[in-house]
Protein backbone atom coordinates (compact mmCIF):
# COMPACT_ATOMS: atom_id res chain seq x y z
CA UNK A 1 0.00 0.00 0.00
CA UNK A 2 1.43 3.17 -1.07
CA UNK A 3 2.35 5.70 1.67
CA UNK A 4 0.12 8.87 1.94
CA UNK A 5 1.90 12.03 1.73
CA UNK A 6 1.45 14.48 4.81
CA UNK A 7 -0.01 17.69 4.13
CA UNK A 8 1.72 20.55 5.47
CA UNK A 9 -0.17 22.07 8.47
CA UNK A 10 -1.60 25.47 8.54
CA UNK A 11 -0.25 28.09 10.24
CA UNK A 12 -3.44 29.54 12.52
CA UNK A 13 -4.35 33.21 11.82
CA UNK A 14 -4.16 35.35 14.71
CA UNK A 15 -7.85 36.80 15.80
CA UNK A 16 -7.01 38.24 19.04
CA UNK A 17 -5.54 40.82 17.65
CA UNK A 18 -7.88 41.92 14.39
CA UNK A 19 -10.79 41.90 16.98
CA UNK A 20 -8.85 44.09 19.90
CA UNK A 21 -8.15 46.90 16.88
CA UNK A 22 -11.46 46.34 16.01
CA UNK A 23 -12.75 46.90 19.61
CA UNK A 24 -10.58 50.56 19.25
CA UNK A 25 -12.49 51.75 16.41
CA UNK A 26 -16.23 51.45 18.13
CA UNK A 27 -17.65 54.04 19.86
CA UNK A 28 -18.56 54.46 23.32
CA UNK A 29 -22.29 52.96 23.67
CA UNK A 30 -24.62 56.00 24.88
CA UNK A 31 -26.88 55.78 28.05
CA UNK A 32 -30.54 55.37 27.18
CA UNK A 33 -32.67 57.51 29.12
CA UNK A 34 -35.23 55.74 30.71
CA UNK A 35 -38.84 55.80 29.01
CA UNK A 36 -41.46 57.41 30.88
CA UNK A 37 -44.43 55.95 31.94
CA UNK A 38 -47.13 57.52 30.70
CA UNK A 39 -50.29 59.02 32.63
CA UNK A 40 -53.57 57.00 33.22
CA UNK A 41 -55.75 58.32 30.99
CA UNK A 42 -58.82 59.66 31.98
CA UNK A 43 -62.14 58.39 30.91
CA UNK A 44 -64.65 60.73 28.92
CA UNK A 45 -68.08 61.18 29.99
CA UNK A 46 -71.00 59.34 27.90
CA UNK A 47 -73.58 61.54 26.48
CA UNK A 48 -76.97 60.36 26.00
CA UNK A 49 -78.36 59.73 23.00
CA UNK A 50 -80.99 62.29 21.41
CA UNK A 51 -84.33 60.89 20.17
CA UNK A 52 -84.04 61.72 16.67
CA UNK A 53 -86.30 64.08 14.54
CA UNK A 54 -88.72 62.85 11.82
CA UNK A 55 -87.36 64.37 8.57
CA UNK A 56 -90.84 65.83 6.40
CA UNK A 57 -90.11 64.42 2.94
CA UNK A 58 -89.80 67.42 0.34
CA UNK A 59 -91.91 67.37 -2.42
CA UNK A 60 -90.05 66.08 -6.08
CA UNK A 61 -88.90 69.57 -7.45
CA UNK A 62 -90.43 70.70 -10.68
CA UNK A 63 -88.28 71.17 -13.66
CA UNK A 64 -86.09 73.78 -13.68
CA UNK A 65 -86.55 76.56 -16.41
CA UNK A 66 -84.16 76.67 -18.62
CA UNK A 67 -81.86 79.55 -18.24
CA UNK A 68 -81.58 82.64 -21.17
CA UNK A 69 -78.29 84.62 -21.48
CA UNK A 70 -80.74 87.49 -21.17
CA UNK A 71 -81.64 86.49 -17.54
CA UNK A 72 -77.86 86.34 -16.53
CA UNK A 73 -76.68 89.44 -15.50
CA UNK A 74 -72.48 88.78 -14.22
CA UNK A 75 -70.84 91.46 -12.00
CA UNK A 76 -67.30 92.18 -12.08
CA UNK A 77 -64.30 94.13 -11.29
CA UNK A 78 -61.45 94.63 -13.29
CA UNK A 79 -58.23 93.85 -11.58
CA UNK A 80 -55.56 93.97 -14.29
CA UNK A 81 -54.81 95.88 -17.53
CA UNK A 82 -51.96 95.15 -19.77
CA UNK A 83 -50.85 97.31 -22.01
CA UNK A 84 -48.14 97.77 -24.60
CA UNK A 85 -46.87 100.62 -26.45
CA UNK A 86 -44.07 101.52 -28.75
CA UNK A 87 -41.97 104.54 -28.20
CA UNK A 88 -40.12 104.29 -31.88
CA UNK A 89 -36.95 104.95 -30.13
CA UNK A 90 -33.59 102.85 -28.28
CA UNK A 91 -33.13 102.27 -25.20
CA UNK A 92 -29.75 101.80 -23.31
CA UNK A 93 -31.09 99.39 -20.35
CA UNK A 94 -27.22 99.59 -18.53
CA UNK A 95 -27.49 103.12 -18.56
CA UNK A 96 -31.03 103.06 -17.27
CA UNK A 97 -30.74 100.23 -14.28
CA UNK A 98 -28.01 102.40 -13.56
CA UNK A 99 -29.16 105.40 -12.72
CA UNK A 100 -33.52 105.15 -13.13
CA UNK A 101 -34.34 104.64 -9.73
CA UNK A 102 -36.56 100.84 -9.20
CA UNK A 103 -35.38 99.60 -12.21
CA UNK A 104 -34.15 95.74 -12.28
CA UNK A 105 -31.82 94.94 -15.45
CA UNK A 106 -30.66 91.43 -15.83
CA UNK A 107 -29.87 90.19 -18.95
CA UNK A 108 -28.41 86.94 -18.30
CA UNK A 109 -32.20 86.06 -16.82
CA UNK A 110 -34.66 88.04 -19.17
CA UNK A 111 -33.77 91.06 -22.37
CA UNK A 112 -35.69 93.42 -20.74
CA UNK A 113 -35.42 96.09 -17.74
CA UNK A 114 -37.84 95.46 -15.16
CA UNK A 115 -39.12 99.25 -14.04
CA UNK A 116 -41.91 99.13 -11.11
CA UNK A 117 -43.79 102.18 -10.15
CA UNK A 118 -45.56 102.71 -6.58
CA UNK A 119 -48.19 105.03 -7.68
CA UNK A 120 -50.40 104.10 -9.73
CA UNK A 121 -48.91 100.70 -8.69
CA UNK A 122 -47.70 99.33 -12.40
CA UNK A 123 -45.17 97.35 -13.70
CA UNK A 124 -43.18 98.19 -17.55
CA UNK A 125 -41.08 95.56 -19.14
CA UNK A 126 -38.99 97.98 -21.38
CA UNK A 127 -37.26 96.64 -24.24
CA UNK A 128 -33.98 97.76 -25.80
CA UNK A 129 -36.22 98.38 -29.29
CA UNK A 130 -37.90 101.16 -27.83
CA UNK A 131 -41.36 98.61 -26.59
CA UNK A 132 -42.87 99.33 -23.29
CA UNK A 133 -45.58 96.35 -21.59
CA UNK A 134 -47.51 97.77 -18.94
CA UNK A 135 -48.96 95.68 -16.80
CA UNK A 136 -51.38 96.25 -13.13
CA UNK A 137 -53.37 99.38 -13.74
CA UNK A 138 -56.94 99.39 -13.61
CA UNK A 139 -57.91 101.71 -15.99
CA UNK A 140 -57.00 103.49 -18.81
CA UNK A 141 -56.25 106.71 -17.03
CA UNK A 142 -53.67 104.85 -15.40
CA UNK A 143 -52.03 103.29 -18.01
CA UNK A 144 -51.54 106.19 -19.88
CA UNK A 145 -50.70 108.08 -17.07
CA UNK A 146 -47.67 105.49 -16.43
CA UNK A 147 -46.67 104.98 -19.65
CA UNK A 148 -45.93 109.11 -19.51
CA UNK A 149 -44.01 108.99 -16.40
CA UNK A 150 -41.61 106.21 -18.09
CA UNK A 151 -41.47 108.00 -20.86
CA UNK A 152 -40.19 111.05 -19.19
CA UNK A 153 -37.87 109.15 -16.88
CA UNK A 154 -36.26 107.47 -19.97
CA UNK A 155 -35.71 110.54 -22.45
CA UNK A 156 -32.35 110.99 -21.33
CA UNK A 157 -31.00 107.28 -22.20
CA UNK A 158 -32.83 106.95 -25.59
CA UNK A 159 -31.77 107.73 -28.71
CA UNK A 160 -33.76 106.98 -32.23
CA UNK A 161 -33.99 103.82 -34.16
CA UNK A 162 -31.48 103.49 -36.97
Amino acid sequence: MPKKKAKPKKKPKKKAKAKKAKAKKKPAKKMKKPKKKAAPKKKKPVKKAKPKKAKAKKAPAAKKAAVSPENIQPKFKIENIVASANLGLELDLYAIAQEVRDVEYEPEQFPGAILKLRDPRASLLLFKNGKIICTGCKSEAEVAYSINRAVKLLAAHSKPLE
